[in-house]
């Protein structure tokens, strides 16, 4: 009976841990990766590798000066480095690089507190940070497999898209330039250009219950219906950019995500009407890190109205007080 441990409920218990939640997302961004790296060479694997291992030493070193305990075994540092190689040119210069892991790790999230304490999705806001610091180096994109001397200036298919959205034509789909976006052969950001590796990635975190799929159908499904309704080729702007990416690696990010089924509902339909108004009306032509952000910052008053109401729940009467004569 000395054993015995008194708590109050509710009793829950689960064998998962973050460390196995994020070697699941590892697994999960795997495959694009190595898809980035054939697609862009060597340099490509150079950058990732650099992106990640800055990183984890920046958290490394974080948690010394600080003095506090070295968490660098959960592997949340490694998934902020791919989410954020996987988000960069395939050309990007390393030092800018490191710069982008570091406000990542430390002031994104080790000065918020650390891991589930950061308001905002780690990856997303230095991404955002380095596309306002570095703006050319930010869009200079390359074509796959070709070489990144003579490739710097190649535009995106959103760029394409918008084009012609403004002058009032419609992309009509075809399953050759379907197969190209699926498969990587058009030009984008290192991790966001092979779709159907992206795709497979968040199915798998499907399965094994890692995320649901509220926030990615939710999301995806909004940018579907809204560049429906305008002419803007649905199909298209989904398999375009960092949409994919976005809505199943770092729009479900459990910190800066409501918990709760019509929060999530919220915050996909939000980052959706938001990446397509960006998209398609503002001077940039992806729009899908900066919705995130946005519904981030809003994710604590989502929470509060779409929080379910405890079992046995009875709202209080208002006492009417009389004035006494």
């Amino acid at each position: 009976m000395s054993n015995l441990i008194v708590t109050s409920s509710p009793h829950l218990r689960d064998r998962s841990s973050t460390r196995g939640i994020m070697l699941d997302v590892i697994i999960a961004l795997i495959p694009a990766g190595i898809a980035g790296v054939i697609m862009f060479g060597a340099y490509t694997a150079l950058m990732i590798a650099v992106t990640v291992l800055s990183a984890v030493l920046a958290e490394f070193l974080f948690n010394k000066i600080v003095k506090k305990p070295v968490t660098v075994g959960d592997l949340s540092a490694v998934v902020t480095g791919l989410l954020l190689a996987y988000n960069l040119p395939p050309y990007f210069p390393l030092w800018m690089a490191v710069i982008g892991s570091a406000v990542a790790i430390v002031v994104v999230k080790g000065l918020f507190g650390g891991i589930g304490q950061n308001f905002a999705n780690p990856a997303i806001t230095a991404r955002i940070v380095l596309l306002v610091s570095f703006p050319e180096a930010m869009t200079s994109w390359a074509r796959p497999f070709l070489p990144g001397a003579d490739a710097t200036s190649s535009a995106t298919p959103l760029v394409s898209l918008k084009n012609a959205f403004l002058e009032g034509n419609t992309l009509d789909i075809t399953w050759g330039n379907l197969s190209s976006l699926l498969f990587g052969l058009e030009g984008g950001c290192v991790g966001e250009v092979s779709r159907l590796f992206l795709l497979l990635g968040g199915l798998y975190l499907i399965a094994r219950r890692v995320i649901t799929p509220t926030i990615p159908l939710a999301y995806i499904g909004t940018v579907f219906i809204f560049s429906w309704l305008l002419g803007a080729s649905p199909l298209y702007q989904i398999f375009s950019g960092g949409l994919l990416l976005g809505a199943f690696f770092m729009a479900t990010d459990y910190s800066t995500s409501p918990m709760y089924f019509w929060g999530k509902v919220i915050m996909g339909v939000g980052c959706g009407i938001i990446t397509m108004v960006i998209r398609l009306y503002s001077n940039l032509p992806e729009g899908v890190s900066y919705s995130i952000l946005i519904m981030n910052i809003l994710t604590p008053l989502i929470e509060r109205v779409t929080i379910p109401k405890p079992f046995g729940y009875v709202k209080a009467k208002k006492q009417n007080q009389g004035v006494a004569k």
